[in-house]
């Protein structure tokens, strides 16, 4: 990952565990994956308004679910795969989900998402998935 991008995700990750710290509200990261090249401009249209994202590459994305706890972050996930699907008429768009730790450093935060996100693509039916498709791997 670009050196540049990585300090704009920490960053990112950072404020969150901040007002978390400051106001207790919930947080959940996720890191979205599709196999055809992505624009910005066409994830911000099934983005939640609450939600930020940061495009890793054309082909990934990482995005913060703010104030969103990790069962709610799945049904954001559901709804944005949905008209992701729609829009782009297929269905290669994968989502992993990480339980909210302010413990972990922004690195460990996107190694465990690359993590699990490697396991959902091993399933061919899977298109979302948390921390626990990990049992066993880690």
């Amino acid at each position: 990952m670009d050196e540049r991008i990585f300090n704009r995700l920490k960053v990112m990750i950072e404020k969150t565990y901040y007002v978390f710290g400051r106001y207790n509200v919930p947080a959940t990261f996720g890191l979205i994956y599709h196999h055809k090249p992505i624009l910005p401009i066409e994830l911000g249209q099934y983005v939640r308004k609450s939600d930020h994202f940061l495009m890793v590459d054309e082909h990934y994305c990482f995005i913060n679910f703010e104030f969103t706890n990790q069962k709610d972050a799945f049904k954001a996930s559901q709804n944005l795969i949905a008209s992701l699907d729609n829009h782009f008429q297929d269905t290669t768009t994968k989502i992993a989900l990480d339980s909210f730790d302010v413990n972990q450093s922004p690195n460990v935060v996107y190694n465990r998402l690359m993590q699990i996100l490697k396991e959902i693509q091993k399933d061919p039916y899977s298109r979302i998935d948390d921390e626990n498709v990990l049992n066993g791997v880690i």
